[in-house]
C-alpha cells in the first residue's frame, strides 16, 4: 500500500478503474527503485506481466511533482507496430493528468512530429532509427528537445543485444545525452534474459551508473505445450508398425486436409477454426507460402477466408490490418507471421499460437509463446514441424529430424535450466563504427579527425577499437570519397558520402536487400527483393499476382491478382544458433528418455531417428563412415563455431587429408571426400589444432566476407579482421575439437 499510496492520484484512479485489486510484484519492486535510488532498473518479467505500466506509473507521479521543461522520458521500441500499441496505452494513463505522449517513426504524420519540435515535453515513443535520424538533422535542437530528459526506457532490451541494433542504440543515447547535456536514467524491459547480470552491464554501459536488478517471485506458470511432426507427402512416422507400441496415446488427426495437400498446413487448418491464434514461420517467404495454402484450403472447402498476413515487407495498410482485426475480441482469425508480432504488441485474447518447425533461439521461442496466456489463459504453442520423407538409399545426415531435435532442445534447454542465449558483446563492429563516424560528422559539421575519434571511439561500444584501426578507416573513407578534407585539414562529408547518408536507409544498421514496391492499382501490397520479368508471377500479402510492369528506375512493380501458388523471395534470413542448443539436440538422440509434449507423429519419429543415431554410431561418434571415400562430421557447434570449423578443416587440414568436395548443412553436418582413416583423421586435426591459429589465416585468399550492412565501405583489411576476430568462434571450435579428438 505505500507503493500505492506513493503513486499520483491519477495513477490510483487508472489502477481502480482496471479493476485492480492489487498492485503487481513487478510493479511494486520497479516503484521500490525508481522511487528510492537513482540508479538503472532491468525489469525481467514474464510477458504481459504489466512491466510497461510497472516503469511508468512511478516516472509519471514523479513528473506530476516536477514537470519536466522539455521531453522527460524517451521510450525505444524495437519495431513501429510495438510503439503504436504503447503509444495508444499510454495516451489512454497519460490524458487524465495532462502529460503529452509523442510517437516518431516512419509512418507518423509530420504534423504530429511538428507539435513536439514547437512544445517538447512528456513522453517520446521512437525506434532507434527515428531517433538516429532526429540527431542527424535535429542535431541543433537536441539541447532544447532533451534538456530536462530524465529517464530513457528501452523496451524488449533482450532484442538488442545481438548485433549492431543494439550497440548502435547505445551509441544514440551517449550522443543524445552529450549533446542535451543531461544523464538519464535507463531502465530496460524484458521477458526473456538469459544473463539478467550481463544486460545489467549493457544497460548501464557509459552512464556511470549501476543497474538494480529486483527479483521478482512469479507464481508458476502452466504451460499448453504440443510438438507434431508430418512428412509433407506420404505415410506418416506413427504408420510404421515397428514404433507403434512404444508411442504415447496422442492421437492427431492427418485425414482433414484437402487431397495431395501438405498434412502439416491442413493440421493447423483444422485446429485454427473458430480460434483466434498466430502461425509464427521463420522466413518472409515460407509467411507467404503458409498464407496462400491456408486460403486454398477454405477455397477447397468453400469457407470465408480467415487468415490473415503480417511481416516486414508487407504495406503498413496490410500490417495495421491485421493487427486491428486480432485486437477485435468479437473476431475469430489467424494470422501467418514472422517475428514482426513476437515482440510486445497486444492484441488481445489470443487462444493459442503455432510454430512451423523450429525458431532458431528459447528467447524466440519464449516470445512467440507469451504472445498467448494472457487475461488468466495459460500460455499455449503448438509446433509443427515438417519434412520431406527420406528416400529408401538417403545417406545418414539427411534421415536425422533435425528441426523437430532443434525444437526439443530450446524446449528443454529451458525447461531443466531456464536457459536463455546470453549477449554478444565480443564483436569487432565496424560496421557500426563507419555508420557512427558518417552520422557524428554530418551531425556536427567539420571536424579534425582528433575531434572526430575524441567524439566517435569514446563511445563504450567502440571500446576495443584501436586509434590505428580509426586512422586506417578515416584514410580509407578519404579515398573513396566518403569523406573529404578541407584547407583547413578538418574532415566534412564527401560526394560519395552525401549519397549514403541522404537516403532514408541510412538510418538503420541492420542489412537490407535492394527492394521494389509492388502496387496494384492504387493499392500499395509491400516490397519485394529481385522482381521477375513482367508476365511472371509473385507471392505477397498472402496471394498471387502476375506481373504487368517493372520500373527499375523508380523500383516500381505493377500488377493484378490471379489465382495459383508460386514462392515468395525476400532475400537471406540466417539463422544463429547458440553451441547449447546444438549439444541439447545430441543429447536427445542419445538420452531414452520421453517429452510429454510430444504428439504422436512427432514421438514416432523420434524413435526412428534415435534407432538411426544407434545404429549408425551418432550417438558416441561424431565422425561417421557413409561408404566408400565418404564421410560425415557431426560437430555439434553453434552457427559461428561451426562456420570456424568449416574453414579450418579447409585451410588448414585438406590437403593431409585429401577432403574433397566439403558439403556443409550449417550448423548440422559436414559431408566430405576422404582419402585417411578415421584414425588418421584425428590425428591430423589434433596435430593442427596444438598449432597457434591466426584467426586471419581462417579468412580465404582474396576473400573479403562482407558480413553486416556498411561492410562495403570500409578498407579490406577492416572487414577480414572484423569477421574472423568478432564473427568467427575459434576458441570454442578448438576446444571441442581438441575434446572429441582426445576421445578418439
Amino acid at each position: 500500500m505505500k507503493i500505492f499510496d506513493r503513486y499520483a492520484p491519477f495513477i490510483q484512479d487508472y489502477i481502480y478503474q482496471n479493476g485492480w485489486e492489487s498492485l503487481r510484484a513487478v510493479q511494486s519492486a520497479a516503484a521500490d527503485v525508481i522511487f528510492h535510488t537513482d540508479e538503472n532498473l532491468l525489469l525481467t518479467a514474464s510477458t504481459a506481466s504489466g512491466k510497461t505500466e510497472a516503469a511508468f506509473f512511478p516516472i509519471l507521479t514523479l513528473f506530476t511533482e516536477d514537470m519536466p521543461t522539455s521531453v522527460g522520458a524517451i521510450y525505444i521500441g524495437p519495431l513501429k507496430a510495438l510503439i503504436n500499441d504503447q503509444f495508444s496505452r499510454l495516451n489512454e494513463l497519460c490524458v487524465e493528468a495532462d502529460i503529452p505522449v509523442w510517437h516518431w517513426h516512419g509512418d507518423v504524420s509530420q504534423s504530429h512530429k511538428n507539435k513536439l519540435l514547437k512544445h517538447p515535453s512528456g513522453i517520446l515513443q521512437i525506434t532507434p532509427e527515428s531517433l538516429e535520424a532526429m540527431l542527424l538533422h535535429k542535431h541543433s535542437a537536441i539541447s532544447r528537445l532533451f534538456g530536462d530528459l530524465r529517464f530513457i526506457v528501452i523496451d524488449e532490451v533482450h532484442s538488442l543485444m545481438r548485433g549492431d541494433r543494439g550497440g548502435q542504440t547505445l551509441c544514440l543515447m551517449e550522443r543524445l545525452t552529450r549533446m542535451a547535456g543531461v544523464n538519464p536514467r535507463r531502465i530496460g524491459l524484458s521477458a526473456t534474459i538469459g544473463d539478467p547480470e550481463e544486460a545489467g552491464m549493457f544497460l548501464s554501459a557509459g552512464t556511470g551508473r549501476q543497474t538494480l536488478i529486483p527479483k521478482i517471485e512469479s507464481k508458476g506458470i502452466k504451460w499448453r505445450l504440443s510438438m507434431e511432426h508430418f512428412y509433407i507427402q506420404g505415410v506418416q512416422a506413427s504408420d510404421d508398425k515397428k514404433v507403434e507400441h512404444a508411442l504415447p496415446v496422442l492421437e492427431t488427426r492427418t485425414d482433414i486436409a484437402p487431397e495431395a495437400a501438405d498434412p502439416g498446413i491442413g493440421y493447423i487448418f483444422e485446429h485454427t477454426l473458430g480460434k483466434k491464434c498466430l502461425i509464427f514461420v521463420n522466413s518472409r517467404e515460407e509467411c507467404e507460402a503458409v498464407t496462400t495454402t491456408l486460403r486454398q484450403y477454405c477455397e477447397a472447402k468453400q469457407e470465408p477466408d480467415r487468415f490473415l498476413i503480417h511481416h516486414g515487407n508487407l504495406s503498413e495498410a496490410y500490417r495495421e490490418t491485421a493487427e486491428e482485426v486480432m485486437k477485435d475480441e468479437e473476431q475469430f482469425q489467424t494470422t501467418v507471421t514472422t517475428a514482426t508480432l513476437e515482440l510486445g504488441i497486444d492484441i488481445g485474447r489470443l487462444e493459442r499460437a503455432f510454430q512451423i518447425d523450429a525458431p532458431f533461439t528459447v528467447s524466440s521461442f519464449l516470445q512467440r509463446m507469451g504472445r498467448t496466456g494472457r487475461r488468466d489463459l495459460p500460455p499455449e504453442m503448438w509446433f509443427v514441424m515438417r519434412e520431406e520423407l527420406p528416400e529408401a538409399r538417403a545417406l545418414l545426415p539427411t534421415t536425422i529430424p533435425w528441426k523437430l531435435l532443434q525444437g526439443i532442445a530450446l524446449v528443454q534447454c529451458y525447461l531443466e535450466e531456464r536457459w536463455v542465449e546470453p549477449p554478444r558483446m565480443d564483436r569487432f563492429p565496424y560496421s557500426l563504427l563507419y555508420h557512427q563516424t558518417m552520422s557524428t560528422l554530418a551531425s556536427c559539421g567539420e571536424m579534425t579527425p582528433a575531434q572526430l575519434a575524441s567524439r566517435v571511439l569514446t563511445l563504450c561500444y567502440f571500446q576495443h577499437i584501436s586509434q590505428e584501426d580509426f586512422r586506417l578507416l578515416l584514410r580509407h573513407l578519404l579515398k573513396i570519397d566518403h569523406l573529404q578534407r578541407t584547407e583547413a585539414g578538418g574532415l566534412i562529408i564527401g560526394l560519395a558520402g552525401e549519397r549514403i547518408i541522404n537516403s532514408y536507409k541510412f538510418y538503420a544498421v541492420f542489412q537490407e536487400n535492394e527492394e521494389y514496391t509492388v502496387r496494384c492499382g492504387s493499392q500499395e501490397l509491400g516490397t519485394i527483393v529481385k522482381p521477375p520479368p513482367a508476365g511472371e508471377k509473385i507471392a505477397i500479402a498472402g496471394h498471387v499476382w502476375l506481373v504487368n510492369e517493372v520500373d527499375h528506375k523508380r523500383h516500381l512493380v505493377y500488377c493484378d491478382p490471379v489465382k495459383g501458388k508460386v514462392p515468395a523471395y525476400f532475400g537471406e534470413v540466417a539463422g544463429d544458433i547458440h553451441t547449447k542448443i546444438l549439444e541439447r539436440m545430441r543429447q536427445v538422440l542419445q538420452e531414452e528418455k520421453s517429452y510429454p509434449y510430444l504428439m504422436k507423429n512427432a514421438a514416432a519419429r523420434l524413435i526412428l531417428a534415435r534407432h538411426t543415431a544407434a545404429n549408425s554410431g551418432l550417438t558416441h561418434r561424431s565422425l561417421i563412415h557413409l561408404g566408400g571415400n565418404m564421410w560425415c562430421l557431426f560437430p555439434w557447434l553453434g552457427t559461428y563455431a561451426f562456420l570456424a570449423l568449416e574453414r579450418f578443416l579447409k585451410l588448414r587440414c585438406a590437403a593431409r587429408l585429401g577432403l574433397r568436395g566439403l558439403d556443409s548443412s550449417r550448423p548440422y553436418f559436414i559431408q566430405f571426400i576422404m582419402k585417411v582413416s578415421e584414425r588418421e583423421f584425428w590425428q591430423v586435426i589434433a596435430d593442427e589444432l596444438r598449432k597457434p591459429i591466426d584467426p586471419m589465416e581462417l579468412v580465404y585468399k582474396g576473400e573479403v566476407p562482407i558480413f553486416d550492412k556498411y561492410d562495403e565501405y570500409l578498407p579490406e583489411e577492416l572487414v577480414k579482421k572484423g569477421f574472423a576476430y568478432g564473427i568467427l568462434a575459434i576458441d570454442e571450435m578448438q576446444a571441442r575439437m581438441l575434446a572429441l579428438c582426445e576421445k578418439v
